[in-house]
This record gives structure tokens, C-alpha cells and sequence, in this order.
């Protein structure tokens, strides 16, 4: 049997649609729970070991993997800069995943030796809000 010629650009094509996967986590303990988990979970999972990791520190990862908040510390400046920096670093670390998308509502809070982050991390899969600290 012959098929007709087709004309690519006309065609409409199927495109496969990928659900992110992690093995699930508690964060309180950070341990790994050693079941897996979808979507907005594995997102969760994903966005916290990417915050608990340096960037460009080890070569296990890629070089666009993990934060570069330490920088900030331990350098006196402003607190304002310090929580637009802040802000910033922490965008350009979690929005190397496709899936995750912006972030929102972000709030900075430093105390005497840690920094404390809370925001809305915004997803294909949904919202989530996150706090971390450094």
C-alpha cells in the first residue's frame, strides 16, 4: 500500500509529555523514604536537594545544578541587596527545571548565622510553597 505524500508542516504531532520522578523524601529527617514519587511531589524533592547543594562545587552535577546563596554571606552588605540577591539566585537555581516554572511571595529573613527563605514555587504540576535556610 502507498501512502500520500504529507506535508510536514500541516501534520500536527504527538508530543509526549514527561512526569518528572524522584524517590520520595521526608524533609524533616532528610532522609530518602525509597518510594517514588510524580509531578508536584517529585518537583518538591527536586527543588529541595537543588537548594541543599552548591553550585559548581561538585562534579557529580552540572555547572547550571544547585545555588550559589553562600556567596552572600559573611560579605556585609545591605540587607535589601542581600534579599534581592537572594531572590534572584534562588530563581535562577530552581527555574533550570522545565517544570518549574517561577517563584512567588518571596521572603527573606536573616538571622545571626542563617539565612531563612520562604516562598511560592510556581509549577506545571501546581504550587508549592518551600522554606529553606542557609
Amino acid at each position: 500500500m502507498m501512502f500520500p505524500f504529507v506535508d510536514n508542516d500541516t501534520v500536527e504531532r504527538e508530543q509526549t509529555y514527561y512526569t518528572p520522578r524522584e524517590y520520595g523524601m521526608n524533609f524533616e529527617t532528610g532522609q530518602l523514604t525509597g518510594e517514588i514519587v510524580e509531578g508536584l511531589e517529585a518537583l518538591k524533592v527536586w527543588a529541595y536537594l537543588a537548594l541543599q547543594t552548591a553550585e559548581r562545587r561538585y562534579y557529580i552535577y552540572s555547572w547550571e545544578y544547585g545555588h550559589d546563596l553562600e556567596s552572600l554571606i559573611g560579605k556585609g552588605y545591605s540587607r535589601d541587596y542581600m534579599a534581592t540577591e537572594a531572590e534572584r539566585m534562588v530563581r535562577e537555581c530552581l527555574t533550570v527545571n522545565p517544570y518549574i516554572t517561577d517563584i512567588d511571595n518571596f521572603e527573606f529573613e536573616q538571622k545571626e548565622d542563617h539565612v531563612t527563605l520562604k516562598f511560592m514555587m510556581i509549577t506545571d504540576f501546581g504550587d508549592e510553597e518551600v522554606e529553606t535556610s542557609v
